[in-house]
């Protein structure tokens, strides 16, 4: 590398902004498999950081699979493989990002219902009926149920069976709780809303017991387009008040 990097935007979260371009010089093969990284002194020269913030840096790109420490001799650059799911969250606490999470659960949510159908055992539907009751005491607690929502519908994808599913779903674990206390609060605002809610469940429920994998699929995505739905609905003042604030996690989860 014969020339410095450039000094970072203070505007943004430094140690993202040194990880993004190492990441970036990595991929596209500037900076090759095999190469040693300068020390953490001439990387914090050349990007104007602290050494603490190279420090977290280059914890992202261990992360990432891209680099690896050497006892005594440096950090050296690792062939990089498939770049992993990322997510650019900046404008999280919005109500577009909230619906545009809600989208991605529409698309999984489907499929692990209709292969829930498929697949279920008699003690996969009483973990599901146990995870709706759990929703209804928690809101009757004075909870959001968020968690207990979450848990719902990840049930359904332990029966449905694929150790993949589940695995994504743990992954966007940390984007879907933080847009289900947002559709969650929104709905519990009003009655209907709150109701539908509970019908949609029991309609993706028994759709699973009775091992009818078209209508648990369908069921799954209307709910899923309800939610959007309710979104859109949500007026100016609960996104200034509650749905702003809400979506924080989104923010919070986008940031490590």
């Amino acid at each position: 590398m014969s020339s410095p990097f450039s000094a970072v935007k203070p505007s943004l979260k430094l140690a993202d902004q040194v990880a993004s371009t190492l990441e970036a010089e990595i991929r596209a093969g500037r900076i090759r498999a095999g190469d040693k990284l300068p020390t953490e002194a001439v990387l914090a020269q050349q990007f104007e950081v602290s050494r603490t913030v190279v420090r977290e840096a280059i914890s992202r790109l261990k992360s990432l699979g891209l680099v690896d420490s050497r006892q005594g001799s440096g950090v050296y650059v690792q062939a990089p493989g498939i770049a992993p799911l990322q997510f650019d969250l900046a404008h999280a606490a919005s109500r577009e990002a909230v619906m545009q999470i809600v989208e991605v659960r529409r698309a999984l949510e489907s499929e692990v219902a209709e292969l829930a159908a498929q697949r279920r055992s008699a003690a996969d539907v009483a973990a599901i009926r146990s995870a709706m009751q759990r929703i209804s005491e928690a809101v009757q607690a004075g909870g959001d149920g968020a968690e207990e929502d979450v848990e719902f519908h990840r049930a359904i994808a332990r029966a449905a069976g694929n150790p993949f599913l589940i695995s994504t779903l743990d992954y966007l674990a940390r984007f879907l709780s933080g847009a289900t206390r947002v559709t969650r609060a929104n709905e519990a605002r009003r009655s209907d809303f709150a109701q539908a809610v509970t019908q949609e469940h029991e309609r993706i429920a028994a759709a699973i017991e009775a091992s009818d994998p078209a209508a648990a699929r369908q069921a799954a995505t209307q709910h899923m387009c309800n939610a959007l739905s309710r979104i859109a609905q949500a007026d100016p003042a609960f996104w200034e008040q509650h749905g702003a604030r809400l979506a924080q996690p989104l923010v919070n989860a986008s940031a490590h």
